[in-house]
This record gives C-alpha cells, sequence and structure tokens, in this order.
C-alpha cells in the first residue's frame, strides 16, 4: 500500500510517521518512507523556494504548483515501480505528504488538479487535524507558510478535502502517544493486523 500522512506546518507528521514507521516494520511489513518534496534536484529547489518571503503569493504559488507537480513526477516512478515488482507485496510505502498537500495549500484548485493529473493517489490518507495556535508554536518560522492566518485557511481546505475524498481525520492535539494509538488502530483493519497484536 502507498500510505500518505497529511496535516497542516505543526501537525506531527514527522513525529508519527517515525513511530508508524516502528510499529509496521514490528509487525513484519517492509517499509519505504518518502517525503514530499523529495531530495531530487527539484525538490531542492522548492524547499529553497519555501524560503522566500514571497512565498505564500498568488503567481509565486502558481510557480511552486508546477515545481510540486514536477517532483511527483520523479516520485511517482518510484511508487509504480515498487508497486509494479512481485517481490514487493509485503511493502509498504509511507509518505509525509503527497498531492493533497498542494490542494491544501496552493491554488486556484481546478488548476492544481489539472497539473497534478499524473500524480500517484494513495490508497490511504491520514489527516492529522491540529489546532492552528499550537501547531504554530511548534514551528521552527523557516518559510512562509508558518503563519496563522495562512494555516487557518489550509486546515479549513483539508477538512474540505477530508470529506469529499475519506480521509481518515485524527485529532492531532491528543500528544503523540493518543495519536499514534489511534493511527494504529485505523490501519490495523486495513493491513490485517489484529488489534491483539498491535505493538504499543
Amino acid at each position: 500500500m502507498y500510505i500518505c500522512l497529511e496535516g497542516i506546518d505543526g501537525a506531527g507528521k514527522s513525529t508519527q510517521i517515525k513511530l508508524l514507521e516502528k510499529w509496521l516494520t514490528d509487525n513484519g511489513l517492509d517499509v519505504e518512507m518518502i517525503v514530499e518534496p523529495t531530495s531530487s534536484p527539484v525538490g531542492v529547489l522548492i524547499r529553497e523556494m519555501l524560503q522566500n518571503p514571497r512565498a505564500t503569493e498568488p503567481d509565486f504559488q502558481k510557480t511552486l504548483g508546477l515545481l510540486f507537480a514536477a517532483d511527483r513526477m520523479i516520485l511517482k516512478d518510484k511508487i509504480v515501480e515498487n508497486e509494479n515488482n512481485p517481490n514487493n507485496s509485503n511493502k509498504i510505502m509511507l509518505s509525509d505528504r503527497c498531492f493533497y498537500s498542494s490542494l491544501a495549500y496552493q491554488s486556484p484548485f481546478e488548476w492544481i488538479i489539472e497539473i497534478n493529473k499524473y500524480a500517484k493517489r494513495p490508497d490511504l490518507v491520514i489527516l492529522l487535524d491540529m489546532d492552528v495556535k499550537t501547531a504554530v508554536s511548534r514551528c521552527e518560522g523557516t518559510d512562509q507558510f508558518e503563519k496563522e492566518s495562512f494555516l487557518k485557511k489550509v486546515k479549513k481546505n483539508y477538512l474540505k478535502l477530508a470529506e469529499k475524498e475519506d480521509f481518515f481525520v485524527i485529532n492531532a492535539n491528543n500528544g503523540p502517544k493518543l495519536v499514534h494509538h489511534d493511527i494504529k488502530r485505523v490501519l490495523a483493519s486495513h493491513l490485517g493486523i489484529c488489534i491483539e497484536g498491535i505493538i504499543d
């Protein structure tokens, strides 16, 4: 499966994805981590551009949208290769962000969908839903997206997407251990892991 964790900056994705990797591995699954942007030259350029003070301006957003779409085409080859490999039947590709991040963060919406029409969609998406003030307090403030006013809009977009696309929404305000437990509950039935067999 290709599983993605989504959420606003500061929602705890990095922490939860590390905990999830360990739990899946402990339960006998082969896990490969994916991060957006990638470490490709396109991904490196995206990370640099996120620091630009103009990063949230409409025209700059369009440039970022195109770059993210290009970065996902690089990533798509890797995902498809793994899916088509008969030796990878027990493999989980676990992603920190995916196509839906662009829909939540960038605009215009229909254009973002169009330029990402060839991007690989995850089999399952978990949205970590966190209070914006708390999320901002966790951020390093290194890019222009880590602002309360901007993240309020992003959170609203994510919740609309969750309803439309059937994401699993996890309350991320409950502390790392409880959030991790809730994520395991969601994934156990999808991965054929008995609840009794969950490793705490």
